[in-house]
């Protein structure tokens, strides 16, 4: 954080972009840094999480467009509040806290070193863990547990199939599926990543390069079909999981890496969800729901971010998003923040 003399300003570093593209468009610069007002938290950003949403939004294929010039980015971070404006009384500096991930990032986009948002927009930081675990926690739990268990209804015993499985939010949702006693089948390309997989709890890991995902969940399920279908890639695909699924099953889409149009599944009946994390997140109550869980999965261990590789600095933003857009890596991806 700077102060200019000369017009008595406060200034932050913040990734910024000014034309869509690749990673190249990525710069780190000086953005004014006003104080916060009423409902405001200042946050010191200690650590940022990538996600996959990013690189859509940079590249002008997310589902709403970039604030060009000069567009912010980055749903997840965390840090600790430094100041609070008037009428706040949730937060008091020194506290933890996650963003939210519930505000448009062209705006309020957090990859930064300090930055003002509403109380509404920032959770609890669980207690005891570091910045780097929380900055890869909350929007992957929030996004597999929002998902699966409060759009998908998912329960104990149901087998549930996880595609893109090794991304940070397929890896989370392994590991809620475990935490209530569901049966999670994931899915990945190749065989490099099936051991880790298996590893973090997958009861059985399909790949989609040299195997048949309906015919392997049929197998596996004694013929039955999964409860659930959990599809971070919707596209033509889509259409196919759906027999994968028992009868009166549910298919929840929540991304498209595919950008095709996503086919509706035939096999009726059967429920089809399009899932939005906004939905949940938005609500104090839904935050709240999910800010337990995540925290005392995060306390017992039975819930543990897979991070991927941890970047120094924010002026490693670039390489970082080379590395979420070579799909080599397994789990979240982090920025921690130094300051110069």
């Amino acid at each position: 954080m700077t102060n200019d003399t000369h017009t008595g300003m406060t200034t932050t570093r913040a990734v910024l972009f000014h034309e869509l593209g690749g990673p190249e468009v990525l710069t780190v610069e000086e953005v004014p840094l006003p104080a916060p007002g009423p409902g405001e938290v200042l946050v010191r950003v200690e650590a940022v999480g990538l996600n996959r949403a990013e690189a859509l939004f940079r590249a002008g294929t997310y589902y709403y467009p970039a604030t060009l010039p000069g567009s912010r980015l980055g749903y997840e971070a965390a840090g600790v509040v430094e100041a609070v404006g008037p009428d706040v009384t949730a937060y008091a500096p020194g506290d933890p806290v996650m963003a939210a991930a519930n505000f448009d990032f062209g705006v309020h986009g957090v990859h930064a070193e300090r930055v003002v948002l509403s109380q509404e927009y920032v959770v609890p930081g669980p207690a005891g863990v570091d910045a780097v675990t929380a900055a890869a926690a909350w929007l992957t739990y929030s996004t597999a547990y929002g998902g699966m268990v409060e759009a998908g209804g998912l329960r104990p015993g149901d087998p549930v199939v996880i595609t893109g499985a090794s991304s940070g939010v397929g890896t989370a949702a392994i590991q809620v599926a475990r935490r209530i006693g569901a049966v999670p089948i994931a899915t990945t390309r190749g065989e490099g990543k099936r051991r880790r997989l298996l590893d973090l709890g997958a009861a059985r890991v399909i790949t989609t390069e040299s195997e048949d995902v309906v015919k392997e969940v049929r197998r596996f399920t004694g013929g039955l079909g999964a409860r659930l279908v959990f599809d971070a890639i919707g596209g033509p695909g889509f259409s196919e999981l759906g027999n994968a699924l028992e009868p009166g099953g549910t298919a929840v889409l929540y991304g498209w890496l595919d950008r095709r149009p996503a086919t509706m599944p035939m096999n009726w009946p059967i429920t089809v969800r399009g899932y939005a994390n906004g939905a949940v997140v938005r609500d104090m109550e839904g935050r709240s729901r999910i800010a337990g869980f995540i925290g005392s999965g995060l306390r017992d261990g039975s819930l543990a971010p897979v991070i991927a590789e941890t970047f120094e600095g924010l002026e490693r933003i670039t390489d970082a998003h080379r590395l979420m857009e070579s799909n080599a890596h397994t789990g979240k991806i982090v920025v921690r923040v130094r300051r110069p």
